[in-house]
């Protein structure tokens, strides 16, 4: 599949997604429209899954392909707040990310909704 391809089939999926944290957190952030597999761009899959991440500064409830690349994200917040959004997406029919790490822009993260307690 060429880049521009790639790129506008990931858009569209990555789109979805953002329109779910929408509803789900009153706001959502588009991520990743490609991912890098053997070497070859590829859209963002359809599969959507839900998943809490740290970042600088607070937590963030995302939505991430089967392979981890994350399509959409809410705001940076506390981390009650974040699991309260990712609990509204799982309510929503979207699952759990079952993997422990997730792709955001450059980086790879651990998923941390299972460490409520923390």
């Amino acid at each position: 599949m060429q880049y521009f391809q790639a790129v506008q089939q990931g858009k569209q999926r990555a789109n979805k997604s953002q329109m779910k944290m929408f509803e789900a957190a009153g706001f959502g952030m588009l991520t990743l429209t490609t991912k890098k597999v053997n070497g070859e761009f590829q859209p963002v899959g359809e599969e959507e899954f839900t998943a809490v991440i740290n970042s600088e500064g607070g937590d963030v409830a995302i939505i991430v392909d089967k392979d981890g690349f994350t399509k959409a994200q809410s705001k940076t917040v506390k981390k009650e707040e974040a699991v309260s959004i990712f609990k509204k997406l799982r309510e929503s029919g979207i699952p759990e990310y079952s993997g422990k790490e997730i792709q955001i822009w450059s980086e790879t993260r651990p998923t941390v909704q299972n460490k409520i307690s923390e």
